[in-house]
Formats: structure tokens, sequence, C-alpha cells
């Protein structure tokens, strides 16, 4: 069985050094298979803190994706985050603002749902836009049911389930649909700051299969938002999925609960509690 972590909002610039070296330390030793950076690796996109996330990435265990997020746009030189949003990212982070990931029994499609403008007048809403759903429908359309499915966006898809007017991603509702045709299992998000999973197929939704969805909560910023800093960790092999958590404790980070889900049907189905033993990763 393989494992991904997924490492959300580090927000450089205003982050716990303790966490960061412990984070570091604990994907040392659980040392995941691939890991996924979902946006946010600085707080207001300064070089400084570009720079403090570069070197943070150079430290990583395991090969790695990562997209940006909307902290990652200056948010105070107008000049440059209308003619340049992405220009610090792509010196220091990466220049794919959309990069995939293939490997046997995976496909990874990281989408940028960070935006320079929205009409609205909180510009930290994000959007995937046509072109980039269609991105993800042909990449996906090359592998079979046998290949695990899995789009990053910064932005989320799914609202935390006490607060579910809460702003998704704006054309989610454009994109699901797409993404089920195409076989996606699985989207990990981030920007709320926030910890939870759900399956958009139960969500009230005009689809009939299950798209599975992990939101993770900060790794190492101080902004956290009701809950202890955490990353996710994702366990797959063959049709079982586990969709876990590990959680800053105060001293390091520690194994939450992990949901199980086996494929039956193009259906993740939650495993009964008797057949519910963790498999040796």
């Amino acid at each position: 069985m393989k494992t991904i972590a997924q490492i959300s909002d580090l927000h450089f610039g205003r982050t716990d050094p303790e966490i960061v070296t412990a984070l570091l330390d604990d994907l040392r030793a659980e040392q995941p298979h691939f890991i996924v950076v979902s946006g946010d690796l600085t707080q207001t996109a300064k070089p400084a803190e570009f720079e403090a996330a570069h070197l943070f990435l150079g430290k990583l265990p395991s090969p790695y994706l990562v997209i940006p997020g909307n902290h990652d746009v200056p948010p105070v030189n107008i000049v440059e985050r209308f003619t340049r949003p992405f220009a610090r990212y792509r010196r220091w982070i990466a220049q794919d603002l959309c990069p995939n990931h293939v490997e046997p029994g995976l496909a990874i499609a990281g989408v940028n749902t960070a935006r320079r403008l929205r009409w609205k007048l909180n510009w930290a809403l994000g959007s995937i836009s046509k072109s980039q759903i269609a991105r993800v429908e042909a990449f996906f359309r090359r592998f079979g049911d046998d290949v695990l499915k899995i789009v990053v966006t910064h932005h989320p898809f799914l609202p935390p389930p006490d607060t579910p007017q809460e702003d998704l991603a704006a054309h989610a509702a454009q994109a699901i649909p797409v993404f089920e045709a195409c076989g996606v299992d699985l989207i990990l998000s981030g920007h709320l700051h926030r910890a939870y999973t759900g399956d958009l197929g139960g969500q009230g939704r005009a689809i009939h299969r299950s798209i599975l969805v992990a939101q993770a909560s900060t790794a190492t910023s101080t902004r956290v938002r009701g809950e202890p800093n955490a990353y996710n960790v994702i366990h797959y092999e063959g049709r079982r999925l586990g969709l876990g958590t590990r959680v800053w404790d105060g001293k390091t980070f520690v194994p939450h609960d992990t949901a199980w889900f086996e494929k039956s049907n193009g259906q993740w189905l939650p495993v009964t509690q008797a057949a519910k033993e963790t498999p040796k990763v």
C-alpha cells in the first residue's frame, strides 16, 4: 500500500518554526510515496517568503507536486499583481502552475485556482476556468478505471459540513459533472484551514458516481481556525482508499482517524467497522 501526503497552506511569513521542523521530521519518518502541496506557500508573496518556501520544498523526503494559492499572488503591488501575478512563484517554486503527475496506478492533475482578479470584493476567492476543466478531462481520458485519478486545487469544491454557505471555487458546479465523466476519484484542496472529508456524489448534485474530497488544514501557519495544524494522508492500493490526518499535538504530529473506502461499480463505499483494520502501510 502506498501513501500520499497532502500538505497545504504553509504560509511562510507567518509560520511556527517549531511546527515546520516537526513537519519535516514527521514526513521523513512516515516516508510517503508522494507529496502534494496544495497552495498558499507564502503569506504575502514576498521574495523572502518564497525563498523560505523554496528551501522547505528542497528538504521534502519524497517527490512532490505543487500548485499556487491566492496568497502566492502579490496583494499590495497592484501593477505586479495584474501584469505578472505568478512571476515570484515561477522564480522560486515552479514554472508550471498546473502540473501533472503520472505513474503506474496513479494520475494527478494540478489546477491553479488562484486569480489576479475576481468580480467580487474578495479577491482571495478562486475559480476553475473552462479551459482548465477541458484540460483535466483530456488528461484523465487517457487512463482506465484501474488508475486512481486525483485533482489538486487550492480552493474548495465541497463546503465544511457546519458551514454549507462557504464560498467554493467559481464554476465548481460546471467542473464536477465533467470530473465524474472522466473518472476523477478524489479532489484534494485547502484554503479554509480546516480538515474534513466528504463525497460529492452525496451532496445533492446531479452526478451518479462518487467523487471523494479531502480538505486539508494548515500544516504550519499560526493562522489556525479552530483546529490544530495538520496534514492529510491518503493510503491507496487497488480499489481500497484511506483518508486520514496527522495532527499537531503541541509536540509532534500524531495519527488521527482514517476513513476507509472500497471502490465498487464506480462508488467509493465506506468500509464497514468490522473490516476497518488499517492495512500495513
